[in-house]
C-alpha cells in the first residue's frame, strides 16, 4: 500500500510555492549581514567603543541562544496549532525582531556597550523564532534527497538576493554621497521593518504546512533527546564541519570593511565589493546544485569549502593599490557561499531522517534547533575571532594611520585564518556516511513503517464499524 502523503513528499513541488514559502528568507538575511558586516565597525569607530570589547559583546548576546534555540525547536516540534506547527512561532517572533533591529541599528549615540548587547540579544532570540521554525518547514516539505536541495537552494537564493538588492540600495547611496555606516544602517533598519512583516505573513498564509510524519508515540526528555543527538554521527559531524565553515566565513565579513579603510585606503569600495560578492554566489546557485545531484551533496559541500579556501590565500599577500585584485577575488572566492549553505542545510535535513528511524519521533524542531544553534554560535565566534586576533597583534581601527607591518598581521588573519578553517572543516566530511543510496533506505524504512500504521489505523476503524 502506498502512503498518499508519501506521493505528494516525491512530487516535485511548484517552484512558485517553494518561493512563497521562502519570502523570509529576503529579509532574514537582510539582518544577518550587517551583524558582521557593518555592526562591529560601526560601534568601533563611529560610536568610539573598543574593537574587541565590541566584537565580544556581539559574542556574549549568543549566550541566550543556549537556553531559547533548544526550548523553542522542542516546543515547535510537540506544540499542535489549528494554524500548524511552525507557524505561530513566526508569526510571534517577527514583531520583536524588528523592534530590536531598530534599536540595534538605529542607536542613540551614547548608546553602551550593554544596549548593544540587550538588544543584540532580543534581536538573536526573534531570528531564532523566525528562522529555526522556518527551516524545520522547510525540511517537512519534502523527504526527498535531491528535492530538499531544491528547495534549501531556493530560501538560499532568495536569501541572498536579498542582500543583494540590499547592497545594491546601498550602492545607490554610496553614489549619493551617504557613506556613513550610520546612515546605511539606518537604511537598512527601515527596509527591515516595512518589509519583514509583509513577507512573513505571505508565507504563512499562501503556503500550507502539512502535518507531521506518522511516528511512534515515543515521548523522549529534553537529556535523552540530547543522547540521542550525540549517538547520531553524522550529525556530528555537521555540527564541526558548520562551526569551521562559518566561523571562517564570519572572520573576513567582519574584517572586509576595516580593510578596505586602513589597508587599501578605500573605504567607499565596501558597498561594491559585498554587492559584487553576493551578485557572484547567487549566479552561482544553479551550478554547485548541478554539481551535488552529479556527485552527491557532501562531495559539493567539499568542493565548495574547498573553492572559497584557496582562493582566500592570496587575500594575505594584497595592500594599498591593490583594491581592484581584491574585488576580483572577493568575488571569485565568494561565488561558493551560498552554496556552503543550502547543501549544509540540506544535508541537516537527510540527517534527521535517520533520528526519525532511530527514535520513533519527528524531531525537525530540536535539531534545527541544535543546527541553528550552531550557526549562530559560529557567526559569534567568527567576529569575536575577527576582533579580537587584529586587536591583540596591535591593529587599532580609531588611528588615524595604520603601519606596514600591523597592515601585513591583518591581511594574514584576514586571509589565512579563514582558508585553514575552511579546509580543517571538510575533513569532517571525508567518508560521510548519508549518501543518497543511504538517505534512499532510511526513507524506505520509515514509509514502511507509516504504511503499516495507516493500515493499523484503517483495520481499527473497520473493526469499530
Amino acid at each position: 500500500m502506498t502512503r498518499p502523503s508519501a506521493m505528494v513528499h516525491r512530487a516535485q513541488i511548484p517552484r512558485g510555492l517553494l518561493v512563497l514559502y521562502a519570502l523570509p528568507s529576503l529579509m532574514t538575511s537582510v539582518a544577518a549581514l550587517p551583524m558582521a558586516l557593518f555592526v562591529p565597525a560601526f560601534y568601533a569607530d563611529e560610536l568610539g567603543l573598543p574593537l574587541a570589547a565590541v566584537g565580544a559583546t556581539i559574542a556574549a548576546s549568543r549566550v541566550l541562544d543556549v537556553i531559547t534555540d533548544p526550548l523553542i525547536g522542542g516546543l515547535s516540534d510537540r506544540i499542535h496549532t489549528r494554524w500548524g506547527r511552525r507557524k505561530p512561532w513566526m508569526l510571534l517572533g517577527t514583531p520583536l525582531f524588528v523592534v530590536a533591529v531598530w534599536q540595534v541599528f538605529v542607536p542613540a549615540e551614547a548608546a553602551s556597550l550593554g544596549h548593544l548587547l540587550f538588544w543584540a540579544a532580543l534581536l538573536y532570540l526573534g531570528f531564532t523564532m523566525i528562522d529555526l521554525p522556518h527551516k524545520a518547514w522547510g525540511a517537512e516539505l519534502s523527504t526527498d534527497y535531491d528535492e530538499r536541495s531544491r528547495i534549501t537552494s531556493i530560501r538560499e537564493a532568495l536569501s541572498t538576493a536579498g542582500q543583494v538588492a540590499l547592497l545594491g540600495f546601498l550602492v545607490v547611496l554610496s553614489v549619493q554621497g551617504l557613506t556613513a555606516g550610520a546612515e546605511q544602517l539606518r537604511g537598512m533598519a527601515w527596509v527591515l521593518v516595512l518589509g519583514l512583516p509583509v513577507l512573513v505573513a505571505v508565507a504563512l498564509l499562501r503556503v500550507p504546512e502539512g502535518p507531521p510524519e506518522r511516528t511512534e508515540r515515543v515521548h523522549l526528555g529534553f537529556i535523552e533527546g540530547l543522547r540521542i543527538l550525540a549517538r547520531n554521527p553524522a550529525f556530528g559531524r555537521m555540527i564541526g564541519c558548520v562551526l569551521l565553515f562559518v566561523s571562517g566565513i564570519a572572520i573576513q565579513g567582519t574584517l572586509h570593511r576595516l580593510v578596505l579603510a586602513d589597508v587599501m585606503g578605500d573605504e567607499s569600495l565596501f558597498p561594491w565589493m559585498i554587492f559584487i560578492e553576493n551578485l557572484a554566489t547567487l549566479a552561482a546557485v544553479p551550478a554547485w546544485l548541478w554539481l551535488s545531484v552529479r556527485i552527491g551533496k557532501h562531495r559539493a559541500l567539499v568542493a565548495a569549502a574547498l573553492w572559497l579556501a584557496v582562493l582566500s590565500l592570496p587575500l594575505a599577500l594584497l595592500r594599498a593599490g591593490d583594491a581592484v585584485q581584491l574585488l576580483v577575488l572577493i568575488a571569485i572566492r565568494g561565488s561558493s557561499f551560498a552554496s556552503i549553505l543550502f547543501l549544509a542545510n540540506s544535508i541537516a535535513a537527510d540527517v534527521i531522517d535517520v533520528d526519525s528511524l532511530s527514535s520513533g519521533r519527528q524531531r525537525s524542531g530540536l535539531y534545527f534547533a541544535a543546527w541553528g544553534m550552531t550557526i549562530k554560535l559560529s557567526l559569534a565566534l567568527g567576529v569575536l575571532l575577527g576582533t579580537a586576533l587584529p586587536a591583540a597583534f596591535g591593529y587599532d581601527p580609531s588611528a588615524d594611520v595604520t603601519p606596514p607591518a600591523v597592515q601585513a598581521r591583518l591581511m594574514l588573519i584576514y586571509g589565512v585564518v579563514p582558508a585553514v578553517m575552511m579546509a580543517a572543516g571538510a575533513l569532517f566530511l571525508i567518508r560521510f556516511p548519508i549518501t543518497r543510496e543511504r538517505h534512499a533506505e532510511v526513507r524506505a524504512a520509515l514509509d514502511g513503517r507509516d504504511d503499516e500504521a495507516l493500515s493499523g489505523q484503517t483495520s481499527d476503524a473497520e473493526r469499530n464499524l
